[in-house]
């Protein structure tokens, strides 16, 4: 292949069309990377083209299209050809090294330079230094730096501001004292690179003292100085000396303005932020993206629907509805307020949504309870190749876990650990949670086991799985693991403490946890932690002990303080108490369709049947709509549900024979007025025994045995509180079959073997 041609300035034989202009030769990017230097040995060197100007231009080029390896090629050639590196081309190498963090290449070109140059200009070691600071070889840079005979400014502004940069704050300050000692005035830059490093509380007073320094510099009137500042003490937490910075500022930019309300709305003060920002408005700052990701912040956390809308209307005025940055909040907003539609209608108008702008559509459905139709867009992305991020797996898992969809959240879990997005902590944390609420406490306990550093929401929730299994004793011996890592119980760990109590019949160990909250853990109880304590005396039959500690107790008791108290007395036939906590229960809640059951089971039982009676009446007065009984199971991936007295399965026929095999299991025929959460409380109670067959648990259950292996146990989810009956069910014909069944209600989960149930009948 023909050599680079290297014709001298003039050369009259040849005609206009061969000449090389000088816009021709400008249009460097244009030359091959396989271009090569060498020619015949008639060539003479002198004939060099202007000095090796062509050769200089392709090798910008090269590094300009990071192509180091052809770089390097073309400097060997170049060093057969005898034609010089020039000083700009040695630095947009060090450039493309440094932007590329290829130290490995950096320090090739290093080594040739010291070859070449002797004593290379400062300049061109100021290139050297940041590039081996972009590399992150403070080593190198270092040594590079000891070694310059002359520092000037900008050599002491890159490494102060690599070493503040990279979090070495204190390396960072020797040097800024070794620039004052050597005579040299700092700039601004300084400053501000040393400022960006005060990044938290420890680092206030320091912060003070540059700030200082500032003002005794004169430096301190600079708009982009008092930002930093400003932001400086923000990030430290000290939001009294940022306000006072930013009253004192000449030009308020929107930098500040959106630093400052970042800084209220992570000390909780989200009413200020919409002070700012109506100032804001009402001043003429330019709002940008970021300022109405906070004010939207702002609104949900006041729950300030109203002010939410009408930034939307500023949004749509000024046409930034249809961009991500903006779009996106609106949709978290909606979201948060409840309001699905809008936060759909919102989506729609973003031009080009991205990962954020899915997660924030998905996690919206996820928490206002359109779980399928998160699981589907879900899908539907994935199956695309669209991107995803570590949020939208979080909020997949959340659905699962409501929707116990085992196959789904499995291969959820599947895929994020092969695009490397499931969120450390946070992500780990709902995986553990969906896996106990879909009954495989195994691979719950795996997955938590797998976390590096489980934080006090990973213990939580593995302790919360056990708890809610019923295995107390593996609850408590984790909550005693954790705090033996140093990790501190918060309230909701409590919760899950006091529950596995409550469902194990722990009293005494429950009231030990509540008194010890804010003596030894520094957590002040709430009304939910006194209605755990309720329920676990109402549990165990002390009675008068849970009215104690109702009318004593420091807070307000809620309907589930009288609720609970209502269903002890319903389990230990209390009808004195019983009344107590009804008349109190309704007096706080009319439409709880659960209390009216156990009221009038409760009247029923002891044969007063004017009063259960009223108990019907006023429920059907109130026009009380039950949430429909619904249980499921998933077999071979696919989920079949079951309500009450169902026949529209296409195996109805073979469910219902399966289920006459267990008729005699039934043990509420001597008690046949007794009314369960899953019967129809409107018009004459039907003939008992059938309707309890029909049960959709039971449904579930018997489709289980004709659909499953003998050795695969039988696993049904129901969205009410199991009845006795069913439950009673499940351990006959776990006894009969010899079949595991595990059963997750509305509280808790049952498992069913040899007769026997997890909870030992004490749900």
């Amino acid at each position: 292949m023909a050599g680079l041609p290297l014709p001298p300035p003039n050369r009259p034989q040849l005609s206009t069309g061969d000449q090389i202009s000088s816009s021709n030769s400008a249009k460097f990017a244009q030359i091959p990377s396989w271009v090569s230097l060498k020619r015949s040995s008639s060539a003479v060197k002198t004939e060099t083209t202007q000095q090796g100007k062509l050769e200089n231009l392709h090798l910008v080029s090269l590094s300009k299209q990071a192509k180091l390896k052809e770089a390097h090629d073309f400097l060997k050639e170049m060093d057969d050809a005898g034609v010089s590196v020039t000083l700009h081309s040695y630095q947009c190498l060090f450039e493309t090294c440094g932007k590329l963090r290829s130290l490995a290449d950096a320090k090739s070109i290093h080594d040739r330079l010291r070859r070449t140059s002797k004593n290379p200009s400062g300049s061109l070691e100021n290139s050297l230094l940041r590039m081996y600071c972009d590399c992150g070889s403070f080593t190198d840079a270092q040594k590079v730096f000891d070694e310059m005979l002359l520092k000037n400014l900008v050599s002491w502004v890159i490494i102060i501001s690599a070493y503040a940069q990279n979090g070495e704050l204190s390396k960072a300050i020797k040097l800024f004292s070794d620039m004052h000692a050597s005579g040299i005035r700092p700039n601004s830059a300084v400053y501000i690179s040393l400022l960006q490093s005060c990044l938290d509380p420890p680092f206030l007073e320091l912060g003070k003292q540059i700030h200082s320094h500032l003002i005794r510099s004169q430096l301190n009137s600079n708009a982009t100085v008092e930002t930093a500042i400003c932001n400086m003490y923000v990030k430290c937490g000290w939001l009294e000396g940022a306000k006072l910075v930013f009253d004192g500022m000449n030009d308020q930019n929107a930098v500040a303005w959106t630093g400052l309300m970042v800084g209220y709305t992570q000390a909780k003060k989200p009413e200020i932020v919409l002070k700012l920002f109506a100032r804001m408005v009402i001043e003429g700052v330019e709002l940008d993206e970021f300022v109405f990701s906070i004010v939207l912040k702002a609104c949900c956390e006041l729950e300030d629907w109203d002010m939410g809308r009408q930034i939307h209307s500023l949004i749509v005025k000024l046409g930034l509805e249809s961009d991500v940055p903006v779009g996106t909040p609106l949709v978290d907003f909606y979201a948060k307020c409840g309001n699905i539609n809008s936060a759909c209608q919102s989506f729609g108008r973003i031009s080009e949504p991205n990962d954020v702008s899915w997660s924030a559509l998905i996690s919206g459905f996820s928490q206002s309870g359109r779980l399928e139709d998160c699981i589907k867009i879900f899908a539907s992305l994935r199956g695309r190749g669209m991107d995803l991020n570590s949020f939208t797996y979080t909020s997949v898992f959340q659905a699962c876990a409501a929707l116990a969809d085992f196959n789904m959240g499995s291969q959820a879990h599947g895929d994020a650990i092969k695009r490397g997005l499931v969120s450390y902590l946070y992500g780990e944390s709902a995986m553990v949670t969906m896996y106990s609420k879909c009954g495989r406490l195994d691979y719950a306990r795996r997955a938590f086991e797998s976390i590096d550093e489980p934080d006090v929401v990973a213990w939580t929730a593995i302790i919360s799985g056990y708890a809610y299994h019923g295995n107390a004793a593996e609850a408590l011996g984790l909550f005693r693991r954790m705090q033996s890592y140093g990790v501190r119980p918060n309230a909701v760990t409590f919760i899950a403490v006091l529950t596995s109590c409550s469902h194990a019949g722990l009293v005494a160990e429950a009231k030990q946890y509540l008194d010890s909250m804010s003596r030894y853990y520094g957590v002040d109880p709430t009304i939910d932690h006194y209605d755990c304590m309720i329920d676990a005396y109402s549990r165990a039959g002390l009675l008068q002990d849970a009215l104690e500690l109702i009318t004593s107790m420091p807070l307000k008791p809620d309907a589930m303080s009288w609720k609970s108290l209502l269903g002890g007395c319903w389990a230990h036939r209390d009808l004195k108490l019983g009344k107590i906590a009804g008349e109190n229960l309704f007096r706080l809640n009319t439409d709880d369709t659960a209390g009216y059951i156990l009221l009038f089971n409760l009247y029923s039982a002891f044969g007063e049947w004017e009063e259960a009676a009223r108990v019907r009446k006023l429920m059907a007065e109130q026009d009380l709509k039950k949430e429909i009984s619904c249980s499921w199971i998933s077999v071979k991936g696919k989920v079949n549900r079951f309500v009450v007295g169902d026949r529209h399965h296409q195996q109805t026929e073979a469910i219902y024979s399966k289920l006459k095999e267990f008729e005699e299991c039934s043990v509420l025929d001597s008690q046949s007025r007794i009314l369960n959460e899953e019967d129809e409380f409107s018009g004459i109670l039907p003939e008992r025994k059938e309707q309890l067959l029909d049960h959709s648990e039971k449904l579930a259950i018997a489709f289980g045995l004709i659909s499953t292996d003998e050795n695969t146990p039988i696993m049904v989810f129901k969205n009410l509180r199991a009845c006795t009956d069913c439950h009673e069910f499940g351990k006959k014909v776990s006894m009969v079959t010899g079949r595991r069944i595990v059963v997750r209600d509305s509280t808790r989960f049952h498992h069913f073997e040899s007769g026997k149930c997890s909870c030992n009948d004490y749900w």
